[in-house]
């Protein structure tokens, strides 16, 4: 139940026969009563009246009969407080009501032939909770991970590997990449024939395209492991490579010229979309095809925009990528809509997030200045926590209790505290619960509210279907991991003030649908909770 919506319709109808026209209520969660609506004072110059004469007229003609009771207050605010009867009845944790979409959901994203890093970390723990959030809320998600595994740099480390046959782990890749790197740009000869693999991989090779599919074979397996030690949804069959759009870039580039939005610069193919300029205040180019005839990271990804219109009939695009990125999707947005891939009721958006730091302020690294491995963070997560979920709750609520457009501070200490706003104190609260209904005798019974801890932690429980929908409308599960939070604030402060708990029904079914409440909330983040703490 949204009470706040449920209070806001009622006194809409008020505000509307004292205004003479349509006012939103402003009702919101207050400190000095349940809820308070401020709308009174923006009334009063345009009507003409007091403040507090106009809230009382609304107070008035409301109708909250077996819901609240309205109070004036202060120069015209409306201090609702909820009756004990909707606040004691039980009610169930259903999604929000409305429209349903298809909604393709692009994240994680990482390259083949290198390992995940802590780079990966907040677009996979983000759009996972988005993902479970939005199957939750009743749409149709299609997960996408992204997979970075077309390009020159193959060619390089394809010819490397042809000089190293034999089994290796995905951490050899990686160092098989940065040697390759180096020969690249020191001996020209293996240059030549590093460009020559390139060729060779595109056109088709048996041999090239064997070593491929082995890199990819081999980096997705290791993508999996880690997946799901982070408990994250994605699997082998949301894999979604750059390479599986290079049928498609020729038909893009044709489409776009045909409609006249390609312009030939300096030797390359360019969509110059109105708004966008750069330093020196020229009109900024998105280079779909490169003087030399080769495609960058614009034409896939423009490819893989009409893809997922055309062919996976998603009525939402959702793009879970660092800030940095910003303009480029921008870009990429305004020319698939001009091209009319992203028609009347398509939708495209950035989900931008910040960065993770270290305690120094810094890009989170390795103390030689490494990236961190996501493996060797689970490794030490496991090592610092009593259990391997605890850990995985710890790193997974450090990052969506935070709005996601702000970077946050990688901190073991505080992370893993089981006091504070943690994965481990709600993950401890709901423990707790499932000990206490585990050894209770007596089986929860009817509310009934007596104790001021009582009625708030009721209240706050009802607080679960506006912040579960925020956070599906905003996409930002940090509104969701907040209240979370919230609840198990309100259900220590019970724990301590009304005990005894086990020979009362009622506490008992306040209990039980704090854990109810907390449960599907941590579920629907992707954080896990252990047997016991």
């Amino acid at each position: 139940m949204n009470l706040e919506a449920v209070l806001a319709a009622r006194l809409a109808v008020a505000f509307e026969a004292v205004a003479g026209e349509p006012v939103d209520p402003l009702v919101r969660a207050s400190q000095h009563a349940d809820f308070q609506s401020g709308a009174a004072l923006g009334l009063a110059r345009r009507l003409g009246r007091a403040p507090r004469e106009i809230a009382a007229d609304v107070a008035a003609r409301a109708d909250l009969t077996g819901l609240a009771t309205a109070e004036l207050s202060g120069p015209g605010f409306l201090n609702l407080t909820v009756d004990d009867a909707v606040l004691a009845a039980a009610y169930p944790l259903d999604p929000p009501p409305g429209a349903k979409e298809r909604i393709v959901l692009d994240y994680s994203g990482p390259n083949v032939a290198k390992e995940l890093h802590v780079g990966h970390l907040r677009s996979t723990i983000i759009g996972d909770a988005l993902a479970r959030l939005l199957s939750w809320g009743g749409h149709d998600v299609v997960r996408v991970n992204h997979l970075g595994d077309w390009g020159t740099q193959f060619g390089m480390l394809i010819e490397h590997m042809s000089d190293h046959d034999g089994d290796y782990s995905l951490s050899d890749l990686t160092a098989f990449y940065q040697q390759a790197r180096v020969t690249f740009d020191n001996d020209p000869d293996f240059r030549t024939r590093a460009r020559l693999r390139v060729v060779a991989l595109q056109n088709g090779d048996p041999a090239t395209r064997a070593m491929w599919h082995r890199l990819v074979e081999q980096s997705e397996r290791s993508f999996v492991a880690d997946y799901e030690r982070l408990g994250i949804t994605l699997t082998r069959a949301d894999f979604s490579g750059e390479s599986s759009y290079q049928d498609q870039l020729g038909s893009v580039v044709d489409e776009l010229t045909a409609k006249g939005l390609l312009v030939e610069s300096e030797g390359a193919l360019c969509a110059f979309p109105a708004g966008f300029t750069g330093r020196d205040g020229q009109p900024l180019p998105l280079i779909v095809r490169k003087s030399d005839g080769g495609f960058g990271y614009a034409a896939t990804d423009l490819a893989a925009l009409r893809h997922r219109t055309r062919e996976l009939a998603a009525t939402r695009l959702l793009y879970v990528v660092g800030t940095p990125q910003a303009n480029h999707f921008a870009m990429v947005f305004a020319v698939g809509r001009a091209a009319g891939w992203l028609p009347a009721g398509v939708t495209a958006e950035h989900v931008n997030f910040g960065s993770v730091l270290g305690p120094d302020g810094r890009m989170l690294k390795t103390r030689s200045g490494d990236t961190i491995k996501l493996a060797g963070l689970l490794d030490e997560a496991d090592e610092r926590a009593t259990a391997p979920a605890v850990g995985i709750g710890a790193i997974k609520y450090a990052d969506l209790a935070n709005d996601r457009r702000s970077d946050y501070v990688f901190d073991w200490d505080r992370m893993l505290a089981v006091t504070g706003d943690t994965g481990p104190y709600l993950q401890y609260a709901l423990v707790r619960i499932r000990s206490l209904l585990a050894k209770a005798g007596a089986a929860p019974g009817p509310v009934v509210l007596g104790h001021p801890a009582e009625r708030r932690l009721a209240l706050t429980l009802l607080g679960f279907e506006p912040a579960a929908a925020a956070a599906i409308e905003h996409r930002e599960p940090h509104r969701l991991a907040v209240h979370l939070h919230d609840v198990a604030v309100a259900f220590s402060t019970f724990y301590e003030t009304c005990r005894p708990i086990l020979g009362s029904p009622s506490r008992l079914a306040l209990t039980a649908r704090t854990g109810e409440t907390l449960r599907l909330g941590l579920d629907l983040l992707g954080i896990p909770v252990p047997d016991e703490m």
